[in-house]
């Protein structure tokens, strides 16, 4: 989904302190990746507006594809 996104995860788990959740980890993500998450919505943005995408299987929201990586890969550690 995101280039790097593996080292990316593996960073924000070390900044997270406490418990490890979904939404810790989402927040954290957007706290440390403010510039990579805002340019994945223009990216998806774009995307939906285009002619394209009427004609394609629809691309789930930002917000949950995010949450559906982070919840992957939070089972695999």
């Amino acid at each position: 989904m995101f280039i790097d996104q593996e080292e990316k995860f593996k960073e924000v788990l070390s900044q997270i302190e406490g418990r490890v959740n979904e939404q810790n980890f989402f927040n954290k993500f957007l706290e440390l990746y403010l510039e990579v998450w805002k340019k994945h919505k223009i990216t998806f943005s774009k995307f939906n507006k285009s002619k394209q995408a009427r004609q394609s299987i629809p691309l789930p929201k930002p917000e949950v594809s995010l949450r559906k990586e982070i919840r992957k890969w939070l089972q695999k550690q």
